[in-house]
């Protein structure tokens, strides 16, 4: 099995979860605001040395030679089902790949077109889960949510509508309920903008909204001026992901204010944390969008006029936000991941740093499940994080080659020494 590798964590996710919230003494303070919990973190976190989370690397899939099922193009979800099978969207071959929890190749779901069963390459997908563990994939060449069944078989699909608005984010909750953000969005000059303000809905796998889990205001990162696109980076944006056990995460990343939201929409808890602004630099402008261009330049599919056009698209808020995103974590927690100065990074770090896909940090402030700040736990390096679970982080790591693998990152606590066993490959 090529570059499949496995670790063995001594503690079990019982043990992890019992350690939340232990170690130093947590110097902040909560009080109640009309039924609301309002958590004042302070600066620095209560994890000690006996009870610090640590992120051991559990497997990872993926080659850059040998058998094609195990090399991938670009991975942008992944998803196990109810018997431990992991799921692996590649959007550029168009396709899903399934392997056993042991790390093996097990079949291929989907393939590249635009009929039944099938899934537009290159075209922006994301994998989602359904009931019964089915998948939904979200596929905006075709602009729909295509759905397959556990064994390959097409399941149906219902049309995604640009009318009703940009899907922005997609995250599938416990009830198999899809959970997307929606942006109203102007394409012409004299086309009428109903609502200024984004949707969160929650819908079936038929596509029929459930519920409307609440109404947002639209980020600027991102916008269209007489149906030309524009950049606005480090623009307020409005942020949410579902919590572990119900509810909503939501924030506006311009403060260091995080609130929880249950699932009626009222909000049960609010967690803060300092935070001091600081300027966008004009170095740090220069040097993203040199990333940018240069990133879209590699890609050999612009002509030189259309990369000039696109620089000129760009634009900057004066002050860096709070924090990059957030997800909700293993035993209830919260994960906000810093950002990412452009000068700060090395000659070398710069050579991987992709704004467009995501200006994070390694650098993620842990949040237990009472809101009390834990402390910073640094993610691998050239490791994007895409989904969470109970005890695992799922997500994509890149080799020095640029080439993708799948990697799973257990969580545990400081001390339990895992035993990693090469089970095959490079």
């Amino acid at each position: 099995m090529p570059g499949r590798r496995v670790a063995f964590a001594a503690a079990c996710a019982v043990g992890f979860a019992c350690a939340a919230g232990e170690g130093s003494e947590w110097a902040g303070t909560i009080t109640d605001s009309a039924g609301i919990q309002i958590i004042e973190n302070p600066a620095m976190g209560s994890w000690d040395e006996n009870t610090r989370w640590q992120l051991t690397e559990e497997f990872r899939i993926g080659s850059a030679e040998g058998d094609i099922n195990y090399q991938f193009g670009q991975i942008t979800g992944v998803t196990v089902g109810g018997s431990g099978d992991i799921y692996v969207l590649d959007q550029q071959a168009a396709e899903i790949r399934v392997f056993a929890a042991s790390g093996e190749y097990l079949r291929t779901i989907g393939t590249s077109g635009g009929g039944p069963g099938e899934i537009g390459a290159l075209g922006g997908a994301a994998l989602i889960d359904a009931p019964a563990d089915t998948l939904g994939v979200v596929d905006m060449r075709n602009m729909r949510v295509q759905h397959f069944v556990e064994s390959g078989s097409p399941a149906g699909n219902y049309r995604i509508d640009m009318a009703d608005g940009i899907p922005i984010k997609w995250q599938d909750s416990q009830s198999g309920l899809a959970v997307v953000q929606v942006r109203p969005m102007q394409f012409t000059p004299d086309q009428p903008v109903a609502d200024s303000m984004d949707t969160i809905v929650a819908r079936r796998t038929d596509g029929t909204t459930v519920d409307t889990l609440m109404k947002v205001p639209a980020g600027k990162t991102f916008s269209m001026s007489g149906g030309s696109p524009e950049f606005h980076f480090f623009s307020p944006e409005p942020m949410w992901a579902l919590a572990v056990g119900g509810g909503v995460w939501y924030g506006v990343n311009n403060t260091y204010e995080i609130g929880l939201y249950d699932d009626a929409g009222t909000l049960v808890r609010m967690v803060k944390k300092p935070f001091e602004p600081m300027v966008v630099a004009e170095e740090d402008k220069t040097i993203m969008v040199d990333m940018i261009i240069n990133a879209i330049g590699q890609q050999g599919q612009a002509p030189p006029q259309m990369i000039e056009q696109f620089r000129s698209a760009i634009s900057f808020e004066d002050m860096y936000p709070a924090y990059q995103q957030f997800f909700g974590g293993p035993a209830g927690s919260l994960w906000v991941q810093h950002l990412q100065v452009p000068s700060e990074l090395t000659e070398a770090e710069r050579q991987d740093f992709n704004p467009m896909n995501s200006p994070g940090s390694r650098s993620w402030d842990v949040f237990d499940s009472e809101g009390r700040f834990l402390g910073v736990i640094q993610m691998p390096n050239k490791f994007r994080p895409l989904r969470f679970t109970d005890d695992r982080i799922y997500g994509v790591w890149r080799d020095e080659l640029d080439v993708q693998y799948v990697m799973a990152l257990r969580v545990g606590v400081t001390g339990d020494q895992p035993v990693t066993v090469d089970v095959g490959g490079p």
